[in-house]
């Protein structure tokens, strides 16, 4: 465990970003970032000038607003996630809203190239600018360990581009929690709407989703009569 720890330091140590994406994470829709990843081969032996080329594409979601309560009934997160937002609702409350972040990664090509892992990079990112290409990221990496790159650009872009989402989140008033609904936040309440407007205009393969997302924010009681009335 030790080793692998540390190992991963090295690799975090010796990762950086040549070239950002031109724009932030969208705030209202999908991004879609294309990568190259350069790394000296694990092979190399010190007289080698060759680098390896991964390419891919890491699609971010749309940014989700939740609460602490909201994400402690999701599955499929790692314990120490469900206490960091255990301690969150101890400290700003349940229903204290925050953004979650969700990545997609799509590995495409490998590449052996000329040159040392430097050079190539910023070669790449020449050429990205030359082609304004806005939503690229152009990284060097450790060889066995190249998607740690990735995590790190993932981290660094999201930190980026947080303060941007939830200004953009807040002038929409989407933040604003609904006394009316337990403290949940306005995002909620229109998501909910979303949901209640599919199921009574005809779709009741919708019914299971809104009855999960009713429970996940702990509002049933206030929408329960409009709910069995969709039965009725």
């Amino acid at each position: 465990m030790m080793e692998n720890y540390q190992n991963w330091l090295k690799a975090i140590e010796q990762t950086f970003v040549v070239r950002f994406p031109k724009q932030s994470l969208a705030t209202f829709g999908v991004t879609n970032i294309k990568y190259y990843v350069v790394t000296e081969p694990i092979y190399a032996d010190g007289d080698e000038r060759e680098g390896v080329v991964r390419t891919g594409q890491v699609t971010s979601e749309r940014p989700a607003i939740i609460t602490p309560n909201y994400f402690n009934s999701i599955q499929g997160f790692s314990s120490d996630a469900y206490e960091f937002f255990r301690e969150v609702a101890r400290d700003q409350g349940p229903n204290s809203p925050a953004i979650m972040y969700e990545y997609k990664n799509k590995p495409e090509n490998l590449e052996i190239v000329g040159g040392l892992a430097t050079e190539i990079a910023h070669n790449i990112s020449k050429d990205l600018n030359s082609r304004q290409e806005e939503m690229s990221v152009v990284m060097v990496g450790v060889d066995e360990l190249w998607d740690v790159a990735l995590l790190k650009f993932i981290y660094e872009f999201t930190a980026s581009s947080v303060s941007s989402n939830v200004q953009d989140f807040t002038s929409r008033g989407l933040l604003t929690p609904r006394n009316d609904l337990g403290g949940i936040p306005a995002a909620a309440a229109q998501q909910l709407e979303a949901l209640f407007q599919e199921v009574e205009q005809g779709d009741r393969a919708s019914v299971d989703i809104l009855k999960q997302e009713l429970d996940r924010w702990g509002v049933f009681p206030f929408y329960q009569d409009r709910f069995l009335s969709l039965f009725r």
